[in-house]
């Protein structure tokens, strides 16, 4: 057995497989609460974190279905999007990497395939530190992204129950990436989005590392281990609620290259660039006992 299997396995018996597991929601009675304010810690203190689930990506053609779903079809996904999602037609592991390919090719109505895969329901998580080592396609037309979606909408329909961008990126802007938070009251429908940028000139041509720190009270966004946008809704607000802090509910992983749309295609599409391709070279998710247990005052 390997050491990472080793201490993969390690990290299950620690946490006790909480990570995969459903976790208990918020009581109906705090949805108008405070929320993520009033706690006393200091996160660089947090030194318990524990491999609780990954995926490198070493085995087998295809995703792991034991990890991830293949979410389908070419309704433009809320962002005008020109793409059709495919039944894994697009995706392929390669060498130890996970492959998301868009093309120019004519399927379902559409001009363009691709990819867009979840692990909703078979790895959902409250709180952690996620990391993916990546490499990002290029060229006009192409928006890639890491991110997370709730598992439920607990606390409504998008974007009321959250979304958390771990990384996002459009091609017509090459050397720059994105990390953003929506919620009811901070999202770019209303141009009220909350979130940092980074510039990463090789982010095409070379592995970075994007992760998150996401704890009770703040989610701090990192690419190479470089902290360039947190999100603590207490510093600015006396009593955040569930319209500006939704995350303390499960969120899922997903992994796409999205083609044009509101944001992507804001300069069109450059046919001449296709295929393009996400390449993930592994996903770990950490937990710690400590966070798991904070306490607000």
């Amino acid at each position: 057995m390997s050491k990472l299997n080793v201490l993969i396995l390690v990290g299950f018996l620690l946490m006790g497989l909480s990570a995969c597991e459903p976790k208990e929601e918020p009581n109906e009675d705090d949805v108008s609460s405070c929320k993520a304010t009033g706690y006393t810690y200091d996160p660089t203190s947090i030194n318990d974190y524990q491999l609780v689930w990954s995926d490198e990506f070493d085995e087998g053609e295809k995703p792991n279905p034991t990890h991830w779903t293949y979410e389908t079809g070419g309704s433009g996904w809320g962002n005008n999007e020109l793409q059709y999602y495919t039944n894994g037609l697009n995706a392929m592991i390669e060498d130890g990497k996970l492959i998301i390919e868009a093309r120019n090719e004519p399927y379902g109505g559409r001009e363009y395939t691709s990819t867009r895969l979840i692990s909703r329901y078979k790895a959902d998580f409250k709180y952690g530190r996620f990391e993916i080592f990546a490499k990002l396609p290029y060229g006009t037309g192409t928006w890639p992204a890491i991110w997370m979606m709730p598992t439920s909408s607990f606390y409504g329909t998008w974007p009321n129950s959250g979304e958390i961008d771990i990384m996002e990126h459009v091609g017509y802007n090459q050397n720059i990436v994105h990390g953003s938070i929506h919620t009811k009251a901070y999202n770019h429908k209303i141009g009220t989005q909350r979130g940092g940028s980074k510039t990463v000139s090789t982010a095409s041509t070379e592995f970075h590392l994007y992760s998150i720190e996401w704890l009770p009270d703040r989610i701090l966004f990192f690419i190479d281990g470089v902290r360039f946008f947190s999100y603590m809704p207490s510093l600015s607000l006396n009593c955040p609620t569930k319209d500006h802090w939704p995350f303390d509910i499960n969120f899922f992983l997903i992994f796409n290259i999205a083609i044009g749309g509101d944001w992507g295609g804001v300069r069109g599409v450059d046919d001449t660039i296709f295929p393009q391709r996400l390449e993930i070279d592994y996903v770990r998710v950490y937990q710690s006992e400590t966070v798991a247990n904070l306490r607000n005052e």
